[in-house]
């Protein structure tokens, strides 16, 4: 039972032209904060096993091309160069298992 003695706090917020007023619940307040993503970042949007590895650190690489393939609930997801630049992490090998959002590779942007 919620404690009568803590003081709600509302919340405003804009739909169109119209304001209204509204409680956030304990999950909302509690989640991860989002945070911007650095540009040469490679993460695991899901976790899974890293199936081939393609790069090697300070190598150069074009946008678009393939750094790895990631077996991610039974699919082989190719994950390729967001931007083109130079690697200088490499933090998989072969038949590593990754969690969710674990930084894979690392890139400079040249």
């Amino acid at each position: 039972m919620e404690n009568k003695s803590q003081e709600n706090k509302y919340v405003d917020f804009v739909v169109e032209v119209r304001k209204y007023k509204t409680l956030l619940n304990k999950k909302f307040e509690e989640r991860k904060p989002w945070v911007k993503p650095y540009e040469g970042d490679v993460v695991a949007h899901l976790p899974g096993t890293i199936v081939e590895l393609d790069v090697t650190v300070g190598e150069y690489v074009e946008e678009g091309q393939l750094l790895l393939i990631h077996e991610a609930m039974k699919m082989h997801n190719r994950v390729v160069a967001p931007i083109k630049g130079q690697i200088t992490a490499v933090n998989v090998n072969t038949g590593d298992r990754v969690p969710k959002d674990f930084l894979m590779v690392k890139i400079e942007p040249k």
